[in-house]
């Protein structure tokens, strides 16, 4: 008898992964043809082939060009969507390939090249094939890496495509293991590739999946830490909307677009949330984008000494901003721009004047 973990997905729980998704004309599907994928896009059209009215479904693999096999991959592919009824192409990564920061580079390449197709077919929403397991792999990562609640919070069902806001992204696998998929595809005799930089020791996320079955027996399992997931976004929303509210209390619109605070409530709110709303600040009036949170918690800190002490002259600059304390308001406003350095020609040194060497 098969567990939960490892059968396949029922018809009934179909219907379910992709609920609300069919009030959208066109949908596109990433396909890069391995299992997870491959089972989001045969799920996907038996999804449709229920529906009375069908949204126009769309399968797109981006071909990186990292690997001699990936062509191959994006032909089989092809071949599955042709059977499957969808309409499929190929988008490449061309050009040259940094030799830093690979991965990150091809997902920023992935998510433009997705984002373009989209836009060509009329599609609002792309799916990924984001699973059960690569929640717990981001919450592991993002611990690693000292995140916040909000990064702790993980991936979400529905957000905002990477540099494309006009864009949504939406993983109705998000709580399925990837067994229940390989199981499915078994069942239903459908092949998928196997890339072997998915298990590449160089790369943190292969990394952390190798350690996955050794901290699945401490308890840390993909369930375990997909549910702190959860949880964690629960009590990040509470937070945002706390925020939120403070922002409305709080913020001053200024005529030449800064923002002033008064500086005593601003002392007087929870320390997350006042780290938050100087966040907000930041982001609103500078234009250096999202702020690392590690440096907007040294900028808090040393508001918060800079209060204590009473101190009347405080000025730091944060992401294209500058904030500053006068008097009873906390004023932050646009930093002027940077001034680029000159590359001026000096005269040859005389032979009185030789440079020390």
């Amino acid at each position: 008898m098969r567990t939960v973990e490892t059968k396949p997905v029922s018809v009934s729980e179909i219907k379910n992964l992709f609920n609300g998704l069919d009030a959208f004309p066109a949908l596109l599907l990433a396909v890069s043809g391995g299992p997870d994928s491959t089972a989001l896009m045969y799920l996907a059209a038996r999804w449709r082939d229920s529906l009375r009215v069908k949204p126009k479904l769309v399968a797109v693999t981006v071909d990186h060009g990292l690997r001699k096999e990936s062509t191959a991959e994006a032909t089989a592919v092809a071949r599955l969507a042709r059977k499957l009824r969808i309409p499929h192409r190929t988008m490449r990564w061309t050009g040259r390939k940094p030799k830093t920061r690979l991965q990150e580079e091809a997902r920023r390449a992935r998510y433009r090249l997705l984002g373009d197709a989209a836009r060509k077919v009329g599609a609002a929403h792309i799916l990924t094939a984001h699973t059960l397991d690569d929640q717990a792999e981001t919450v592991l990562i993002r611990m690693s890496r000292g995140s916040g609640l909000s990064g702790l919070a993980a991936m979400q069902r529905i957000s905002k495509v990477p540099h494309a806001e006009d864009l949504l992204l939406v993983r109705p696998l998000l709580e399925v293991p990837k067994a229940r998929l390989v199981a499915t595809l078994r069942v239903a005799g459908i092949p998928y590739a196997d890339d072997p930089s998915n298990r590449d020791p160089r790369f943190m996320r292969a990394r952390l999946r190798g350690l996955m079955a050794a901290l699945a027996l401490e308890g840390l399992d993909s369930p375990g830490l997909a549910r702190l997931a959860h949880r964690i976004r629960r009590a990040d929303a509470a937070i945002e909307s706390g925020v939120d509210q403070a922002v409305a209390d709080l913020f001053v619109e200024l005529p030449a677009g800064g923002i002033a605070i008064e500086a005593r409530r601003f002392a007087g709110l929870p320390a997350e949330i006042a780290l938050r709303l100087l966040g907000r600040a930041l982001a609103r009036v500078g234009n250096e984008g999202p702020v690392e949170l590690a440096k907007l918690e040294a900028l808090k800190s040393a508001l918060d000494e800079a209060q204590n002490k009473a101190e009347i002259r405080f000025r730091r600059t944060l992401a294209g901003a500058i904030v500053a304390l006068g008097g009873p308001q906390m004023i932050v406003e646009r930093a002027p721009p940077r001034r680029r350095k000159l590359l001026t020609k000096h005269p040859p040194a005389s032979a009185g004047h030789a440079k020390r060497r």
